[in-house]
């Protein structure tokens, strides 16, 4: 049975989102710096996006990570937190 259009909203976000044109995969990487580069790099060169890079940047990972919510594996969250940590040393804001 096909997800109905209400139960694909979150895909639509992140591929169709005002943020940010995402690298295909970025969060499968396994080096949390790997996607905190990808994110900063997709963040700085949109032309869409409605705030600063670095808040573009996080938001769409802090979306990514509540979407997966119970059925993230403690290991994909770790390296997705290292990603977040690792974002806010590019940024500064460490």
């Amino acid at each position: 049975m096909a997800a109905s259009k209400k139960d694909r909203w979150s895909q639509d976000v992140t591929e169709g989102s005002d943020s940010l044109d995402l690298d295909d995969g970025v969060f499968t990487l396994d080096d949390p710096a790997e996607i905190a580069r990808s994110l900063q790099r997709s963040a700085e060169s949109s032309d869409r996006r409605k705030s600063s890079p670095y808040a573009s940047a996080m938001s769409m990972l802090t979306f990514y990570m509540n979407r997966a919510g119970d059925q993230l594996p403690a290991e994909r969250r770790d390296v997705l937190d290292e990603a977040k940590q690792e974002l806010r040393r590019l940024y500064g804001r460490d």
